[in-house]
């Protein structure tokens, strides 16, 4: 028999990781392309640019502990699944969505905001601290989801 609430938890977890992770290679890949344009022209600007390209890639780290978060508490990682009534799995279902969907649109803000931040160093390579922090400011918007999925998933059973 197919436990249909464990399905439903794993769906969540699924969500989680794969929808922040796919926000966060989006948005790591255009930083990284802006970045590439920069250096092929000033390599000495690659630490600096750098940062900018890896902030939006903790979106995708934020959706992969939720999701590992449920894989412990359903016991998938244990090898020992939990029987997990539906309703339940809603649960953790409902738990995974503020990082699969916070984390998705936050990632790739904050790499349209990584790229002109790329772009604001390659004309004013004193000003990167700037653009970092520019950046920085958007990962507040995937922190919040991220604690909101975290506490869910924790409080729930």
């Amino acid at each position: 028999m197919i436990n249909l609430g464990l399905a439903i938890a794993m769906l969540g977890a699924a969500f989680a990781a794969a929808f922040a992770c796919a926000g966060s290679a989006k948005a790591v890949g255009l930083a990284g392309q802006a970045s590439a344009g920069l250096i092929s022209e000033e390599p000495s600007m690659f630490g600096k640019v750098l940062v900018l390209q890896l902030l939006p890639g903790t979106q995708g780290l934020y959706g992969f502990i939720v999701a590992f978060f449920v894989l412990v508490k359903t016991g998938i990682i244990s090898g020992n699944p939990v029987e997990i009534s539906w309703d339940l799995g809603l649960l953790y279902f409902a738990a995974c969505l503020p990082i699969a969907i916070g984390g998705y649109f936050s990632a790739i803000h904050q790499g349209k905001v990584s790229v002109a931040g790329v772009s604001l160093v390659a004309k004013k390579p004193d000003q990167s601290g700037r653009a970092v922090a520019m950046a920085s400011l958007v990962e507040f918007y995937a922190i919040l989801p991220f604690l909101i999925s975290i506490i869910s998933v924790y409080r729930i059973g």
